[in-house]
């Protein structure tokens, strides 16, 4: 899909920025909370996968739409980051889970 010069190292720039924010984030609360560490190991997984399905987006937004075989290429790559992202969404439920139990029985 044809983008403007800027646009692509833009999304890269972005999306670099507010990931290492996140991991740094995420970093610093698991060391500060060493109890929970299966749930924080639960989200740095979710942030790998996704920089994985942001990864295999960004191929099939920026492939060369005039190759011979351009839409079987972009839908295998979007077919990609789908199974790519799909993992992400479990992992981050199992952080999620794992954080709302350890809360739950807390509270007990």
């Amino acid at each position: 899909m044809p983008l403007e010069q800027e646009v692509k190292g833009m999304l890269i720039v972005g999306f670099i920025i507010v990931m290492i924010i996140a991991i740094i984030f995420t970093l610093f609360l698991a060391i500060k909370n060493k109890h929970s560490i299966t749930g924080f190991a639960w989200i740095l997984l979710y942030f790998i996968f996704f920089t994985v399905a942001v990864y295999f987006c960004y191929n099939a937004i920026s492939f060369d739409y005039n190759h011979p075989m351009a839409s079987e290429e972009i839908s295998l790559q979007i077919g990609f980051a789908g199974v790519a992202w799909s993992i992400s969404m479990f992992c981050l439920v199992m952080g999620i889970f794992i954080f709302s139990r350890k809360t739950m029985i807390a509270r007990v």
